[in-house]
């Protein structure tokens, strides 16, 4: 009989639609909650565990009360075994690492975690190396490589690993970002560490990789090739990231660099924007939305850019959507698809398919984008 040990931080990912950058901390819940955030990471744990049904007769679930697992596999037909509780009904970091070191005590055969990088540090400080482990994306920020590329990936990964398929292990790191910097536009991710997590490297998202020096000429290049294709007649929606941030530099507009922000004729109108904001502003309105991958991961939604939701893409249109990446970003996929990881499979599967991506001035590829399943 395997065991599997479910920890899920309910409120992870909460801060990505208002524009927070993350709810590390309690004050970032409330703020959260204020401005209207909902939790995700249940249902994103659910679409993990659906993939373990067929298995429930061959396995033990170890889990805690309510919304730290108990919930999410109630609601996917498993039979879990709670074996505490979180503090509050919020749930803390103190929470997450006692029940790491509880179900390390367990001998569990697989420690499945849904949650962003802080929800990584947490089960980190708990158990280091000591026990295999695999996060379901659910956070704002995910720098670490620790990671399935989805939740339904982590899903098959867990099952592979329950039932024999996969045996090996490797070790990945943790990273972690300030988000009070971050949110102040600073990026500066740390490495606190490495956790043990199944060798599946297809199904993996693996961490960020930082922009080189030797990239920031090729923005510039990209920017004016951006500068070049707007019109007075559309709003246009920039994306987080150096990139997009070379092309707000060359219109000699502020910008967020982590952010959601809003061009209409040359100026800027809207600046780190949230979900809302933008289904507000666009309204009414042509928009054209240009982004930007995740280097090293190649995600293009899902990671950090969560204000841009499948209602803001609806909104938009595929055919309204400029992809903009430097040649050295897109050979570091080695092959791969950019990702995208909505939290809704139809956005996503309408989002697959051949784009046609600037890659310098008057420089184009062909890249395929696919879902992270």
């Amino acid at each position: 009989m395997k065991r599997l040990g479910l920890i899920v931080n309910p409120v992870a990912g909460m801060g990505g639609a208002v524009g927070l950058k993350g709810t590390d901390g309690p004050e970032a819940v409330i703020q959260a909650e204020r401005l209207g955030a909902v939790p995700r990471a249940g249902q994103r744990a659910e679409r993990a565990l659906t993939a373990l049904g067929p298995l429930e007769d061959s396995m033990t679930i170890l889990t805690y009360g309510g919304a730290m697992g108990e919930a999410p596999a109630k609601a996917c037909g498993l039979r879990p075994a709670v074996i505490g509780s979180g503090s509050t009904p919020r749930t803390n970091s103190e929470d997450t690492v006692s029940a790491a070191r509880q179900m390390a005590t367990e001998d569990v055969d697989l420690l499945l975690f849904a949650g962003g990088d802080g929800t990584a540090r947490d089960i980190y400080d708990a158990v280091k190396t000591s026990v295999t482990t695999l996060g379901i994306p659910a956070g704002v920020k995910i720098h670490s490589a620790v990671f399935a590329s989805s939740p339904a990936a982590a899903g098959r990964v867990a099952a592979s690993v329950l039932t024999g398929e996969i045996k090996r292990v490797q070790e990945a790191e943790v990273m972690d970002i300030n988000e009070d910097d971050y949110r102040r536009g600073i990026l500066s991710a740390i490495l606190y560490g490495y956790l043990r997590i199944p060798a599946a490297r297809r199904l993996l998202q693996g961490g960020k990789a930082a922009t080189s020096p030797d990239e920031r000429a090729v923005q510039a290049a990209i920017a004016a090739a951006l500068a070049e294709q707007m019109t007075n007649d559309r709003c246009y929606l920039v994306g987080p990231g150096t990139t997009c941030a070379a092309l707000m530099e060359l219109l000699g507009l502020d910008n967020s660099l982590l952010g959601v922000d809003m061009i209409c004729a040359g100026r800027l109108i809207g600046k780190d924007m949230s979900e809302r904001d933008i289904l507000e502003k666009t309204a009414d309105r042509r928009c054209h939305l240009i982004l930007t991958p995740v280097g090293g991961q190649g995600f293009l939604l899902g990671r950090g850019n969560q204000q841009i939701s499948p209602a803001v893409i609806r909104r938009v249109g595929k055919q309204n959507i400029t992809i903009a990446a430097t040649v050295e970003k897109l050979g570091s996929l080695g092959g791969r698809p950019l990702l995208v990881d909505t939290g809704d499979a139809d956005t996503d599967s309408s989002l697959c398919g051949h784009y046609r991506v600037i890659t310098g001035y008057r420089q184009t590829a062909v890249y395929r984008v696919s879902d992270s399943s």
